[in-house]
């Protein structure tokens, strides 16, 4: 089991980093505009001088530029730390199983465990399992009365082998008595190996299936029912 605990320095030293990047980049671009300036002033013709008012405005919009950078800047620092905070918070459900949005899960001791939700009466609806690379190794029924079902996938696939662990992904086929298409909701479950912030997003390591923590729904284990 893995567990970020260095997430909070690690994540504190890259908003540090892009700030002092985007300072440099500020400065630089602050001299440039500055010789730019000072060399048109050197070269101007005399007979006609560059227009107060022209260059006046050409400082008040760089200086507009230059603190929007450093809101921006600010900001992304402010978002990486918030992040940072939530992935914290979470810690204490490394090692728990959570209820999560989304049709990927992780299998594992021979279960991978998903939920799914039909708004409405299907004539009918087909479960489609597939692997990382996208090759579908299960397909079989699904309830087509409206309501919420579990579905725990033992890794048979169809061809009557047995899948390697990994992650893996439900997808829903139904339709209803007059052929039009019904969309059925899932979500997925699995036990929390770690936490990290993942390009600024707070996310949860679910087997190695990352799972931003946006998309929890609780802590209790998946209801055990057939599908």
């Amino acid at each position: 089991m893995t567990v970020s605990s260095t997430t909070a320095s690690q994540a504190a030293n890259t908003a540090a980093a892009n700030n002092a990047a985007g300072t440099a980049s500020l400065g630089q671009n602050f001299q440039t505009f500055l010789t730019l300036l000072t060399t048109q002033l050197q070269n101007q013709d005399p007979l006609s001088p560059m227009d107060t008012a022209q260059f006046t405005q050409q400082l008040v919009s760089f200086s507009e530029v230059e603190q929007q950078i450093n809101t921006n800047t600010n900001l992304q620092n402010l978002i990486a730390m918030q992040n940072t905070s939530q992935a914290i918070a979470a810690l204490p459900l490394v090692g728990e199983t959570i209820n999560y949005s989304g049709n990927s899960a992780p299998l594992a001791n021979g279960q991978a465990s998903f939920s799914y939700t039909l708004p409405s009466d299907a004539a009918s609806a087909t479960l489609t399992v597939k692997d990382s690379s996208g090759a579908v190794v299960f397909t079989g029924p699904a309830q087509t009365k409206a309501g919420t079902y579990s579905f725990n996938w033992d890794g048979t696939t169809t061809a009557g082998t047995t899948a390697n662990d990994g992650d893996y992904t439900l997808s829903i086929s139904a339709v209803d008595a007059g052929g039009g298409t019904i969309t059925p909701t899932i979500t997925a479950s699995g036990k929390v190996d770690g936490v990290s912030v993942v390009n600024n997003v707070a996310t949860f390591n679910v087997g190695g299936v990352p799972v931003p923590m946006e998309n929890f729904i609780s802590a209790q284990a998946a209801q055990s029912t057939s599908n």
